[in-house]
Parts: C-alpha cells; structure tokens; sequence
C-alpha cells in the first residue's frame, strides 16, 4: 500500500480491528481479523544495504517498491477486486517460468547474500527445466559466494527446508553445486544421490521428506549449519547412523519405526543404485506391528540384575533374527 504504517494503524483502529506494529521499521503492521493474521507492507526504497539487512524508506510508488525485489516474478502486485499490477514485466516470466533478477543480478546479490539461496530455491519451485537459468544470474552468484559467509544459519536453515521440500530439487541442487555456493554453504555434501531419491519417492507414492534429502545431500556439522530443531537433529542423526549401513531394516523398523526404516530403505537403495521392492516395503510394516513376547518377568528369578537385562536383549535379538516368528516358549526353552 502507499499509506504509511501510521495510517494503516488509524485506519484499522477505525474499523475495530486489531493492528500489531510486528515490522514498523520496515513498514509492515499486521491486522488480525477473523483470527488470521494479515501482513499490511508501506510501499519502500532501499536507503542503506550491506548484504544481511536493508535501511528502508516509505514510498509511494509501485515501481520504486518493485526494483528492490530480486525475482520479476516476485514483484507481482494484485487490486482488491484482483486486477494484476505488474510494473517489471514479471507476468511472462511467471509464465513461461523464467527465473529473472530484476535489473542488474550482482546488485541485488549484493544487496542482500541470501538472495543467492533464494535463487535455487525458486528455481526448485518455479523454475523451468527447458528455460533453464541465465546465465548471468549464475556468474554473479559464483561471484559472490564469499558474502554467503555473513548470512546466519537460521536464514540459510530456513531456505534449505523449503528448497529440499520442492518436488525435485535435483537441478536447483546441480546449479548450486556448479556456481560453487553449495560446499560454501555445505561444505562436504553431495547432491549425486538426490535425483535418484526422488526417482524412488515418486515411483513408491511417498510424500518427499526433507530431513531424508538433507541425509542423503549430506555435509559437515549440519545441525548448526543449518541450525536444526533438538528434534530435527536427532532425526538427523540415526538417518545418518542407520541410513546408508547397520541392522537390517526389519530390526530398523522394530526399534525406531517405520519411517526411519523407510528412509533408510530409500537411502540404501540409492547406494545400490535400485528402487526398495514392495516386499522390503511390507517386511517393514510387518516389524513395526511386532511385539517382543518374552518380559522381564519370565526370566525372574533366574537371572537378576544386568543379567536379567542382557538375557532379555539376548533373546530379543534371537526373536529379531527369526523374523520376528519365535514364540514365547521357543524363546524361554532356550534360555540358559
């Protein structure tokens, strides 16, 4: 909009409905209405850059706000009543695809360094793989990949997740490699198994999860690089202990479910340069439904103590072996 965030302010005040000045530096208010959050954005111009963060002022041209975006297909504006602004020429591109920077590419890397991250990510998203990029979008990125040093992990963690979440993230990973950013952004990862991964995801019907393509991408110290959740991390971490080699995936399954057994399933085969058949699919689902029938109990009182737990992991490993099929008497005739 061209009205300040003052007026915005006013204006909803008037209209009985919540604002909360989440970005007025920068000209953003957000207006709460039937419980959903609207971001309301002053029309702006770039004062001061240095890469990271941008000194703004407001405006009230639709151009001057639009030559500060990275992407023509980003600068897209719409009516109320849905009429499409588009002061760049950004329509083809979305169209046809196109992946462009507006005006001068090295400028608007520049300007702000994560603009290189979010040039793969669109590309990803949007990007055509028969347009393909331009290249002097890729000269300035391999240009200047030093500034991609500056950028926190938060913001670089934050790109990876939507990037990895794009149907085939492949190519846009091939590029990054190509120009360079992706062993500074991720030094020690490899993208030669991503295409293969989404082969199999699309042939076995999965929904892609990012975690398992950041397993197989792989790198060096990627839970701060990238500064994963506690949570993420630890996911991340029995995929790379488990994924490509260790217990069957049956015994995977058992102890850690199936979908860490399938994401290993998924990473192996990429090794093995071969799609998991359905029947390790259903070995799977077979394991996660197991249960072990021996219990501490049965075992009392003949063994005690650390006995009694090495016994039972003894005869649970024997039980994991047979495929899960020995029963309980099997089991504890050949206790000793």
């Amino acid at each position: 909009t061209d009205a300040p965030p003052e007026t915005v302010m006013a204006l909803a005040k008037a209209a009985g409905v919540k604002a909360v000045p989440t970005g007025i530096d920068h000209g953003t208010v957000t207006l709460v209405a039937g419980g959903k959050p609207f971001e309301i954005t002053t029309f702006r111009r770039d004062v001061e850059t240095d890469g990271r963060r941008a000194v703004v002022a407001f405006s009230t041209d639709i151009a001057e706000d639009a030559r500060r975006r990275d992407f023509t297909m980003n600068a897209l504006y719409a009516t109320p009543d849905g009429q499409v602004l588009d002061p760049l020429g950004g329509l083809p591109d979305l169209h046809a695809r196109r992946l462009r920077f507006i005006e001068n590419a090295e400028q608007r890397i520049r300007e702000d360094y994560l603009r290189t991250l979010r040039y793969f990510r669109f590309m990803a998203w949007y990007g055509s793989p028969q347009v393909g990029p331009e290249p002097d979008a890729l000269d300035a990125i391999a240009s200047n990949l030093d500034g991609l040093e500056t950028l926190s992990a938060e913001r670089v963690g934050q790109e990876f997740r939507k990037l990895l979440r794009a149907s085939d993230p492949a190519p846009a990973l091939a590029l990054m490699r190509q120009t360079g950013a992706l062993p500074v952004l991720l030094p020690g990862s490899d993208d030669r198994w991503i295409s293969m991964l989404v082969h199999f995801e699309h042939g076995l019907g999965l929904t892609p999860d990012w975690l398992v393509r950041l397993a197989a991408l792989g790198g060096e110290g990627l839970a701060d690089r990238l500064r994963l959740s506690k949570v993420e991390a630890k996911r991340l971490a029995l995929l790379q202990e488990h994924g490509f080699a260790g217990p069957p995936l049956s015994e995977l399954a058992y102890r850690h479910g199936a979908e860490v057994a399938l994401a290993a399933a998924l990473l192996r085969g990429c090794m093995a340069e071969q799609m998991p058949e359905n029947a390790v699919l259903e070995t799977i689902s077979r394991a996660v439904q197991a249960r072990f029938p021996v219990s501490a109990k049965d075992l009392m009182p003949k063994f005690k103590g650390p006995e009694l737990g090495r016994e039972l992991a003894r005869l649970e490993q024997l039980w994991i072996a047979s495929g899960f099929t020995l029963s309980r008497s099997e089991l504890l005739s050949g206790s000793s």
